[in-house]
């Protein structure tokens, strides 16, 4: 199965109100995702999700991705992965920045040493199109081999 050359993908957000009050629908353009987010979910706790959130799951799910296609194209098709990503996000003066991206990985993989999953990890985190993307972001990477 070989991917297109290029394609596009869409989310779409509807904002109505004051930033401290009002709030945000966001809907993707296969409609699998539909969310609410507003100050309170970005700051407080309050129900609903928030930029960083998302942005989190999108870099989990690529780099996850792209852990698997490498692993299986060194000969190690993985029995599961588990990934998660947690980006910071923290106060700058009058504005935020996002200092960093952590992310996690938990294999089940036979026939490999922790080494060359390390390495295949490494790479993956360096060749997935989200990290591409944020590489003004710096990463840090924890990978974990689990007996299966």
């Amino acid at each position: 199965m070989n991917p297109p050359e290029e394609l596009h993908r869409t989310a779409s957000v509807l904002w109505e109100g004051d930033v401290a009050h009002g709030h945000g629908d966001i809907t993707t353009g296969s409609g699998k995702v539909s969310a609410t987010y507003s100050f309170g979910t970005r700051f407080s706790g309050d129900p609903g999700t928030n930029p960083e959130e998302l942005l989190a799951a999108s870099h989990a799910a690529c780099f996850t991705m792209a852990t698997s296609a490498a692993l299986t194209r060194a000969g190690h098709p993985p029995t599961s992965l588990r990934t998660t990503a947690t980006v910071y996000l923290k106060r700058d003066g009058a504005s935020f920045d996002v200092p960093k991206i952590h992310l996690a990985i938990e294999g089940v993989v036979a026939s490999i040493t922790p080494e060359a999953f390390r390495e295949i990890t490494d790479s993956a985190k360096e060749s997935c199109p989200i990290s591409k993307a944020l590489k003004a972001v710096p990463m840090e990477l924890e990978a974990t081999l689990k007996s299966g």
